[in-house]
């Protein structure tokens, strides 16, 4: 056992436990992060705000009080919440159906976006619906967050070229190119490199010339700071603003007004399936990186309470005029890199930043676009994951499949029809495979109590006795293929006197089911063949035992296999019979 355990924050184990066990050791370390994890989301927020087609100051709005929402019910430690690249995206494509771009009602829904999102999230809490979170499998996540990384990739490249929009051909492009593009093209460049080096090597020349290798590590990750600070000292001196230069603009001083226009109930209506889109793609996501945090610390993660937590996030940045908000993987590194013992550090991160706007926000006003872009580019290019994509195809070709046509559903139909159609083709995936169950003859492996499959192993069997493990629930979409099977193995061994099915692995039986196997045992009476259980699993026992199947059909449930064996085979025990077959 860790001899620091006692020493751990209390992640998981009941509402702020972490403030009634808060030991004063654990103040340094929180303050540290918060300050260095503040310095980080300041560009990222920004950068996420204008991917999500809001005003930049919109993604400082909604890194305050969702810090703070999620450090008051949420069951992680460590992690850091707030604007993200894939809720920036979906925002943007689900919302520019409904309102255009950069309008106040687009501003509207962004904000009654995320309120209901955080009011869907925290209900779901409330009804410990944790579990909704399978629903998305790794396969989907996967594709949907390449796809998402490609398309945002395509929305920046414009920015790096000081364009509204992307040219219709390298003609169109060479025609319309003016001296200012070739500015904003070097300046995107320079930072572009910068971030990179930053991202691969900068670490490992810190600690080359004696850094310790967790401040070299936090150094390297804070680089978009520096090129936010660059960006707008070079527009400011060479007054590249008053060339042409796109730049963020003025922002409004002070913090966000606590104030909004209410919608009509058909424009919320339209809003609940975007809303409930992104409630479960943020769940999944802020759910595998809070036990990635986690993991290594040996501290709990209770779903329901992320659920809670992500809730009360989202409802903040709604109330402060923010987009909707999830975990981020990169800042929440960060945090726990920089010492984050509680999510005290998040509290102390939402202050500096709500300091920042209220004093310092007029210096943000000569910051490039293109500067967000290249920030936006960095940061979202590792999520294009190739190699999850060959381990899938390679282990599973289902899954490889749902996972490239899950981007390829994003990249070419849209975020919303996108993860619809990953959901529907893991679904189907899963039913697919059920329908093609696994159904094994069973014998004994010589002198053992043990039994395998007669198709890779040597073993024992008896003439008059056929026993059958079926190594799946039986459902509707399965329950021929079922039949199918036993049928086929009756006939396969035609001298067969007492059938025994194995249900070790069989965790439930629907109505078809239990039909299918009705009229099996019909027509096994009429051929003098007499049907048997063995290791029914107790929930199963307990549908079975409300049915008249079980009394009057069959004949007797064994609780192992080894004693149904041995039972059936002394009533009319043949001489054994080895056999081999090639496995």
């Amino acid at each position: 056992m860790d001899p620091k355990a006692h020493l751990q924050p209390p992640g998981g184990s009941g509402y702020l436990a972490w403030v009634r066990h808060y030991r004063r050791a654990w103040l340094s370390g929180d303050l540290t992060a918060g300050v260095v994890v503040s310095v980080m989301i300041i560009p990222q927020s920004m950068a996420y705000a204008m991917l999500a087609g809001l005003p930049v100051q919109v993604g400082l709005y909604a890194s305050i009080l969702p810090l703070i929402g999620y450090a008051l019910f949420g069951s992680s430690m460590t992690m850091s919440v707030g604007p993200v690249a894939v809720t920036a995206l979906m925002t943007a494509a689900l919302l520019g159906p409904m309102a255009a771009i950069g309008s106040g009602e687009y501003l509207q829904l962004a904000i009654w976006l995320a309120l209901l999102s955080g009011a869907l999230l925290f209900l779901f809490g409330l009804l410990r619906l944790g579990f909704l979170a399978n629903f998305l499998s790794h396969p989907v996540i996967s594709g949907f967050i390449s796809g998402a990384a490609v398309l945002i990739v395509l929305s920046q490249i414009p920015h790096l070229f000081g364009l509204s929009e992307l040219p219709a051909s390298p003609d169109a492009l060479l025609a319309g190119w003016q001296p200012l593009n070739s500015l904003i093209l070097f300046l995107g460049l320079v930072g572009l490199l910068w971030l990179l080096y930053a991202r691969s090597l900068m670490a490992r020349h810190l600690e080359q010339i004696g850094l310790a290798a967790p401040l070299a590590k936090i150094l390297a990750r804070l680089a978009p700071i520096l090129v936010v600070v660059v960006g707008i000292l070079v527009t400011d001196v060479w007054q590249l603003h008053d060339r042409g230069m796109p730049v963020v603009g003025e922002l409004p001083a002070g913090l966000p007004s606590l104030v909004w226009t209410t919608p009509g109930w058909n424009t919320l209506y339209s809003l609940l399936l975007p809303a409930l889109l992104i409630s479960l793609v943020s769940f999944v996501e802020s759910v595998s990186i809070a036990q990635s945090l986690a993991r290594h610390k040996r501290q709990s993660i209770d779903a329901n309470r992320e659920l809670l937590g992500l809730g009360a996030a989202n409802v903040g940045a709604g109330l402060s005029g923010g987009f909707a908000v999830c975990g981020g993987f990169s800042r929440s590194v960060v945090n726990d890199e920089a010492g984050a013992q509680t999510p005290l550090a998040g509290v102390v991160a939402a202050l500096i930043i709500a300091l920042i706007l209220a004093t310092l926000a007029p210096l943000f006003a000569q910051l490039p676009l293109v500067v967000l872009a290249v920030v936006i580019l960095v940061a979202v290019t590792p999520l294009i994951d190739l190699s999850s994509l060959r381990r899938a195809w390679r282990y599973d070709r289902a899954e490889g499949l749902t996972l490239l046509l899950t981007a390829l559903g994003v990249i070419f139909m849209g975020v919303e029809a996108g993860i619809i159609l990953g959901i529907a083709l893991s679904l189907a995936a899963q039913l697919w495979r059920g329908s093609r169950p696994h159904v094994a003859v069973l014998g004994r492996v010589p002198e053992t109590d043990y039994f395998r499959n007669t198709k890779r192993h040597l073993v024992e069997t008896e003439p008059h006795l056929l026993a059958l493990r079926i190594d799946e629930s039986i459902f509707f979409a399965n329950t021929k293929a079922v039949e199918h099977a036993i049928q086929r193995a009756l006939s396969d061994y035609p001298d067969t006197r007492e059938l025994l099915l194995i249900l070790s692995a069989v965790n439930h039986i629907d109505s078809t089911g239990l039909d299918m196997l009705s009229e099996l045992s019909e027509g096994l009476a009429e051929r003098d063949i007499r049907l048997h259980l063995a290791e029914v699993k107790g929930p199963v026992m307990d549908q079975l035992e409300n049915t008249d199947w079980l009394e009057h059909q069959v004949d007797e449930v064994f609780p192992s296999t080894l004693i149904a064996f041995n039972t059936l085979s002394s009533i009319n025990r043949p001489s054994a019979n080895p056999e081999e077959v090639n496995p």
